[in-house]
């Protein structure tokens, strides 16, 4: 297992340290309007966070992959002008990348947020959802353009549909995607200690996207009542 978390200082003039000693106990949950940590708490509950969901990430993965691999580095995108976000992708050699932006660090309230959204992430590896949506996305680019051309349509014109095409195959499961992630990475959170319940709570602070047709994300409600449903019935 090889941790590579790239603080840069966390950009919140605290450079952390990862601790020696036993991490601490996830913090109890505090109420939604709780304060931000100050700068060093941010990047010693990230550290933490890291340290202790990280293993189980990773045997989660390897139990419920095969040939899959599940040596996870989780990056920081120390760019202070970047919003808060958190996205998983692979590098060259098919490893699985989770990056989380400093400002998410930042606003995270708790250890349970942030145990979350890397219990999420990493699902997001195992469940196989980015090589899905890239073939959905071929897909739908293959289907547009055959259609353009039978239509006669001009080389601009098959160009154009086939990007609309496969902008609407990645976003075809989008959705689901974001709750089969929300499910298993609850069940990380849990299993590294959290409580994931409390993490959830992160999307009552951000921006409802509704239940738009072919949006990326599910309503926040549904999220927060997927995480619910999992924690109960463990």
């Amino acid at each position: 297992m090889r941790i590579a978390v790239l603080l840069a200082c966390l950009s919140l003039s605290a450079c952390a340290v990862v601790p020696q000693n036993t991490v601490p106990p996830a913090s109890s949950p505090p109420p939604t309007n709780a304060a931000l940590p100050s700068a060093k708490q941010a990047a010693d509950n990230f550290i933490a966070v890291v340290k202790r969901v990280e293993p189980v990430a990773e045997s989660t993965c390897r139990n419920r992959t095969t040939g899959e691999n599940c040596d996870y580095i989780i990056l920081v995108d120390s760019r202070a002008e970047l919003p808060p976000n958190a996205f998983q992708t692979v590098d060259d050699d098919g490893r699985p990348l989770i990056v989380f932006t400093v400002s998410l660090i930042a606003e995270a309230r708790n250890r349970d947020e942030l145990a979350f959204i890397l219990g999420h992430e990493a699902a997001h590896h195992i469940e196989g959802h980015l090589p899905k949506q890239q073939d959905s996305a071929l897909r739908g680019a293959l289907a547009a353009g055959i259609l353009a051309r039978i239509g006669g349509a001009s080389e601009a014109i098959v160009e154009r549909a086939v990007q609309v095409g496969a902008e609407i195959g990645a976003r075809t499961y989008s959705k689901e995607f974001e709750l089969e992630a929300d499910a298993l990475g609850a069940l990380i959170a849990h299993r590294a200690g959290f409580d994931a319940r409390a993490g959830a709570r992160y999307f009552t602070r951000i921006a409802d996207p509704g239940n738009r047709f072919l949006g990326t994300h599910p309503p926040n409600a549904q999220r927060i009542q997927t995480v619910d449903a999992v924690v109960s019935g463990l």
